[in-house]
């Protein structure tokens, strides 16, 4: 029974957890995927410029990312179910009150901050819960739970159209948030863990001996204080800033190619109606990335941080040469190669942050990731635009966002060889401590009657 307490499920009531993180995924990142439906008309009825709509957008991601740190301390100081169903709450608050349309400054606060509050409080929490629930199965898990967003995104683009189209851009707004209600039923269907099983045994030792009568509770009262507290001291870990530092080169480069992929095909006097499709198929495509690379990674063939790198030179090559592209076929050649490999860093980043930190530390480390990673997507883009103006080509961008990828997958490169030399250094401190002590486990009087007796058979 000990062991049972002592490691995560790594199946059974877990599926239904990776099920509601499904959902979580789709009713948030895919509703701020497809946000931009209704960029046009708030800009009409508030007679506003393009760059002022465009701030509720940037304020929804800027507080979805802020966020996480807080919604990650949240689940360590109680527990993941209840941080989303605050998520759920937020988010459906964000939509409604944005159904009134007092002002653009209205706007701002509720259908940006509280509506991207609301996303970082729900994505946060599943996202972690899943990690949490599965060790051996964890990338699989994750890559199920993550293709929510690419599965609900592809449906989300036609549907929220209808809804704007039958009931008006107010009317579509409050629909939303009542769909978004649906997260609080999938956070109530997150059941939290037993303390002893979030740090997969990692104290396993002060638990209470089987046979007492202690219930689980009490072991769950019984569990270090240490790991009731957000712990703000990973950024001194060299291993945690090493990930950091990818991250953030990495989403400099995410956030370009779906900005600048439509105006590009347009440069190649593509149609409009088969522009569109290339967003369908980098939807299809990333989904079928997520799902087989978690597949691919669960058999445990390659070390993850080894397929992420893998994953992230495979990306930075599609984007290299996604620029030679002069018709629709061959541009949507490469887009679906880069959203496959893009589906599939998805799928295993999150499990290689596990890897880093340890699951005592993944919920803190979730969140600071976050946040760091956010300097990322807010200086990619205008970057990416500045250098398209200077060259006076949309083929900049995607140049730009390839070599940096390519400088990224150098920190995960100098991360596995830092693990590698901790490891070696771990294993040469315990070889002479096993031969100054060859019967450790022996108490010094039974070490010694045993050698008297050798002593006897030898005479």
């Amino acid at each position: 029974m000990q062991a049972k307490d002592s490691n995560p499920p790594d199946g059974g009531y877990g599926w239904v957890v990776v099920v509601s993180a499904f959902m979580v995924m789709g009713l948030t990142a895919a509703v701020l995927k497809t946000f931009g439906l209704f960029f046009v008309e708030l800009q009409q009825h508030f007679d506003e410029l393009a760059s002022t709509t465009s701030w509720i957008t940037s304020v929804t991601i800027a507080i979805f990312h802020l966020g996480a740190p807080v919604a990650s301390s949240l689940c360590v100081r109680y527990t993941h179910r209840a941080v989303v169903i605050t998520g759920g709450l937020l988010a459906f608050s964000g939509m409604a009150l944005g159904f009134l349309g007092l002002s653009m400054v209205w706007m701002y606060a509720t259908t940006g901050f509280l509506q991207g509050l609301g996303i970082s409080f729900s994505w946060t929490p599943a996202i972690s819960i899943v990690s949490h629930y599965f060790s051996k199965k964890r990338a699989l898990a994750n890559a199920i739970a993550s293709a929510g967003e690419c599965a609900f995104a592809f449906t989300f683009g036609p549907f929220f159209q209808w809804l704007i189209s039958q009931y008006g851009w107010k009317g579509a707004l409050l629909i939303i948030g009542g769909i978004q209600l649906n997260i609080c039923v999938c956070g109530v269907l997150m059941r939290p863990l037993a303390s002893s099983c979030l740090l997969e045994g990692s104290h396993s030792e002060t638990e209470t001996p089987p046979g007492n009568g202690a219930s689980r509770t009490d072991k769950e009262d019984e569990s270090p204080i240490t790991h009731k507290t957000f712990n703000w001291m990973l950024v001194k870990r060299p291993e945690f800033v090493l990930y950091a530092v990818f991250g953030i080169l990495a989403a400099m480069s995410f956030f370009v190619p779906p900005l600048f992929l439509v105006p590009l095909s347009y440069s190649l006097g593509i149609d409009e109606s088969w522009t569109a499709s290339l967003l369908s198929i980098l939807a299809m495509v990333d989904f079928a990335g997520r799902l087989l690379c978690g597949w691919y990674a669960n058999l445990h063939v390659t070390k993850t941080v080894h397929l992420l790198t893998m994953t992230i030179t495979l990306i930075s090559t599609s984007l290299m040469l996604l620029p030679l592209a002069n018709n629709y076929l061959s541009l949507a050649i490469f887009t679906g190669f880069y959203g496959f490999f893009f589906g599939t860093t998805v799928a295993v980043h999150i499990t290689v942050l596990a890897d880093v930190v340890g699951m005592p530390d993944f919920d803190s480390a979730l969140g600071l990731f976050m946040l760091i990673r956010s300097a990322g997507g807010f200086v990619g883009p205008p970057l990416a635009g500045l250098i398209v103006d200077m060259a006076g080509d949309y083929r900049a961008g995607f140049y730009m966002a390839g070599a940096t990828l390519v400088l990224s997958a150098g920190f995960l490169v100098t991360l596995d060889q830092f693990q590698q030399r901790k490891e070696r250094g771990s294993q040469t401190n315990t070889k002479p401590e096993k031969s100054t002590l060859p019967y450790p486990s022996l108490h010094p009087l039974k070490l010694q009657n045993r050698r008297y007796q050798e002593h006897e058979v030898v005479v």
